[in-house]
């Protein structure tokens, strides 16, 4: 007999904070500024969030990095200047992890993670553990999976086996401190949450989930809630 595997979706586990991409964008911006590189027009708003995607990345060992002060990137700006970028590269991102730099409340990305599991039952944890897949675009920093693995690690109950699995990702990279750009790009991690929408968009069974405008307007949101949920 064929087995089958289970999986129970625990609602009541979810959890966010409002803190993402743009708000790295954002701080970068400021970062950048300290160094001497102000980019305050809002059409240069653009060329700091390429920054943000092909040049920053996630410090595992954040004192470690901070002790590299003279390791700085070359980066080629479209009108053919070059900007050299220092510490902004992986202070940036950080705020993922420590919304507190930008004066913000909310638990980090890997304190989410944790507490979103440990609402679950106890006999699920660990196989919760040992299922985090990384998805959207804040995820693609270099060195997320690592700085959340170890994250995790740190967070987790001892001797708990932390797995984290995440499509590659291409497009970028840095030689002797000049960075440079490719054209393969994978996209799933990219677009894995719209690539989910559309397949269940597709589905037959999905009719069932649609609710009309007379739906709404006599129970409102409730509906969502009681269709999705």
């Amino acid at each position: 007999m064929q087995k089958s595997r289970i999986f129970l979706f625990c609602f009541f586990s979810i959890g966010r904070m409002d803190v993402a991409g743009r708000d790295v964008t954002r701080w970068l911006r400021l970062l950048l500024r300290k160094e001497g590189t102000d980019l305050h027009r809002t059409s240069e708003f653009e060329i700091v969030r390429e920054i943000k995607e092909k040049a920053c990345y996630l410090a595992t060992n954040v004192v470690k990095e901070e002790a590299n002060e003279n390791d700085k990137l070359i980066y080629p700006l479209p009108d053919g200047s070059r900007l050299e970028i220092g510490a902004s590269r992986f202070r940036a991102p950080e705020v993922l992890f420590r919304p507190e730099l930008i004066g913000e409340e909310w638990p980090g990305i890997a304190q989410l993670v944790n507490d979103s599991i440990r609402k679950c039952d106890m006999d699920v944890r660990k196989t919760l553990y040992g299922s985090i897949i990384l998805s959207g675009g804040s995820t693609l920093f270099q060195g997320f999976g690592d700085r959340l693995l170890s994250e995790m690690r740190r967070l987790s109950p001892q001797d708990t086996k932390v797995r984290i699995t995440a499509p590659q990702v291409g497009g970028c990279g840095v030689a002797n401190k000049f960075i440079f750009f490719s054209s393969r790009v994978k996209t799933e991690r990219l677009y894995s949450t719209w690539i989910g929408g559309s397949i269940l968009a597709s589905l037959d069974t999905f009719r069932k989930l649609w609710v009309s405008k007379k739906e709404y307007e006599d129970e409102g949101k409730k509906i969502l809630h009681r269709k999705f949920f």
